[in-house]
């Protein structure tokens, strides 16, 4: 028998074909896998930045701390209210003992008698006072003043802005050092001359030595001239000051004085920067 004819079903026609979707796939995980690696060495990276973050701020706390430590040892940072020196201190001295071993001096001052007995922190305090007060400059700088006294040995003032020093003191015109060592010691008279005089002003540093003569430490001298103006058809004689400068360095003893002297204290100027004295140990 014969069977009627009839056409085939249609197959499905795919949308994508297999080369495609195999390609799509393998871009995907590519894309996945660039992905995880890259993730992973961003974690990495942040916390390597974070470690060095951490170390940073660790380094900056403990500069902070020796930088109290060093204020807190000067005579400046003890005064000040702002900063606790006596609890920064002892945190110093807690970290001393952590890193090396402790120390036996205290048990030797406790066997000598509890009044011979001082606490660490009060030796620690009074040797930091010692050295700031050991770093302090000795030194001196005064300035020249007016006086009714006869004589030619001048006479100095403090000034506002001048060093001064508990170990060098100032009587009667005379700078007498209680510390020996050398010392550099300079001063500058300035004079004005209203007549022509052939004598050079002098000026002269002194050492006074009691129950000694005197010996000549500098010497400076200058030819004092005159201006002469013409003023109504006259001609007048007009003041001009002058200044000798002298310095040098010396050798002093405890208790040498060292003092200024001229040739004639009247023609001394006063004015501000004209005349001063001054000496600082070396």
């Amino acid at each position: 028998m014969n069977e009627p004819y009839g056409p085939e079903a249609p197959r499905p026609i795919s949308s994508t074909s297999p080369g495609i979707m195999k390609m799509f796939m393998g871009f995907l995980s590519v894309f996945i896998v660039v992905q995880t690696i890259g993730t992973v060495l961003f974690c990495l990276y942040l916390h390597m930045k974070m470690d060095k973050t951490e170390e940073m701020l660790s380094l900056n706390e403990d500069y902070i701390f020796l930088k109290k430590v060093q204020k807190c040892q000067t005579a400046e940072g003890q005064k000040s209210t702002l900063l606790d020196c006596e609890k920064v201190i002892k945190g110093f001295q807690n970290i001393q003992c952590k890193d090396g071993p402790p120390k036996e001096q205290p048990k030797f001052e406790m066997q000598r008698g509890p009044e011979h007995y001082e606490h660490p922190h009060v030796m620690h305090k009074n040797e930091t006072s010692a050295a700031a007060e050991k770093r302090e400059p000795i030194a001196v700088h005064l300035a020249g003043q007016q006086s009714n006294k006869a004589g030619s040995v001048l006479e100095w003032r403090e000034t506002m802005y001048g060093p001064t020093n508990s170990l060098i003191s100032n009587k009667e015109g005379k700078l007498k050092v209680k510390e020996a060592g050398l010392y550099y010691i300079y001063s500058q008279v300035s004079f004005c001359t209203p007549e022509v005089s052939l004598a050079p002003f002098t000026l002269y540093i002194y050492l006074h030595i009691p129950k000694e003569e005197d010996r000549l430490l500098l010497k400076g001298q200058r030819t004092q001239t005159s201006l002469k103006t013409h003023e109504e058809k006259h001609l007048k004689t007009v003041c001009a000051l002058q200044s000798i400068r002298v310095g040098g360095v010396f050798n002093l003893r405890e208790d040498d004085m060292v003092f200024v002297n001229v040739t004639d204290s009247t023609k001394v100027r006063y004015s501000h920067g004209n005349t001063y004295f001054g000496i600082f140990k070396l």
